[in-house]
């Protein structure tokens, strides 16, 4: 099994152009599976001799073991994949896994801040750079009321402001996925347009404009970004001069640090919001359909193969709608 297990992972890498986020994710999933086949003292029985049983053995394993339902779908999709890559080389007759069925899983609908929450949010960071700087509110938005007044934002050793400022505005500006976010290189950015060429899922390629309040932050980060390369020339490892967001190393930002990047503002703005990198992707697509957006454009700006994913964003708006009413209507 273990050979078939590793054609089939350089099959993700050179033929479906997998991310490597997948790729390691799959390989886990698959090595997880081979160990519940091979207790102590006995071999991994042969790929031919795996049957859906086994895999039925596996699931319930995994769900008395605690694992959440959605973890345990992924898991049955590796192992589905898997199989289905078996068949087509000829290994297997059947796919074994398509037999079992997905747990059902709860349909989840994003928890959206308002477009007033969301500019107050940025403009906290605008502000501090340059006082008296802000976007343009709705109206009704009293962003200071939404505010915590007593939230100050501070720098701290390695926290970059200006490209902290520039990594939000630009998750929220373009509805970029974090690994996109951290993938982006200067060949990748169009100043002058306003666009963004972005790698997404299965190497996709997407063009994706941002609008001026990210302009405005990524013009402060430049200046930055080359004072990191310049302090870090020559430093063993190197750098990487080629991506546009870089760590206080000037090498490439991870997915993590993103996060943590995130989760440190949202803290210091409002202790009680739950955010994390997806939610700005999240309210670029909610906030554009709220303004009257076409549900397939906005498809095509976030890298969605099926439309059924865009329009769980639908449900988002729709809620939105119905908290305002709520709040708002006398007789609600």
């Amino acid at each position: 099994m273990k050979r078939f297990i590793d054609k089939f992972m350089e099959y993700l890498r050179s033929v479906r152009n997998a991310s490597p986020h997948t790729i390691a994710n799959y390989g886990k999933d698959l090595e997880q599976f081979q160990t519940f086949l091979t207790p102590p003292g006995t071999s991994t029985p042969p790929i031919a001799k795996i049957k859906h049983q086994f895999i039925r053995e596996y699931i319930g394993h995994l769900h008395e073991a605690g694992l959440e339902k959605s973890s345990i779908a992924r898991k049955l999709a590796a192992l589905r994949s898997f199989f289905k890559y078996c068949v087509r080389e000829g290994a297997l007759k059947d796919n074994p896994a398509r037999l079992v069925p997905t747990p059902k899983l709860p349909k989840r609908i994003p928890s959206v801040l308002s477009a007033e929450e969301m500019s107050g949010f940025l403009d906290q960071l605008a502000t501090i750079q340059n006082p008296g700087s802000g976007r343009r509110q709705k109206k009704g938005g009293d962003v200071a009321a939404l505010m915590a007044t007593t939230a100050v934002i501070k720098l701290e050793d390695g926290l970059l402001l200006r490209r902290d400022r520039a990594i939000l505005e630009l998750l929220y500006a373009a509805g970029l996925r974090v690994s996109e976010l951290t993938g982006l290189n200067l060949v990748d950015m169009d100043q002058k347009d306003r666009v963004v060429r972005v790698i997404g899922k299965g190497r996709k390629e997407r063009i994706v404009p941002y609008g001026v309040k990210a302009a405005e932050a990524l013009a402060l980060y430049w200046p930055e970004r080359e004072k990191l390369l310049r302090a870090n020339y020559g430093r063993e490892g190197g750098t990487n001069p080629d991506a546009i967001f870089l760590n206080y190393m000037g090498r490439r930002l991870t997915q993590r640090s993103v996060g943590r990047i995130v989760k440190k503002y949202v803290r210091l703005v409002n202790i009680n919001w739950d955010l994390h990198p997806h939610s700005l992707r999240h309210a670029f697509a909610t906030h554009l359909l709220a303004d009257g957006a076409d549900l397939r454009a906005i498809q095509e700006l976030l890298g969605h193969q099926s439309l059924s994913t865009t329009q769980k964003y639908t449900h988002a708006s729709i809620r939105q709608l119905m908290d305002i009413y709520d709040k708002s209507h006398p007789h609600a």
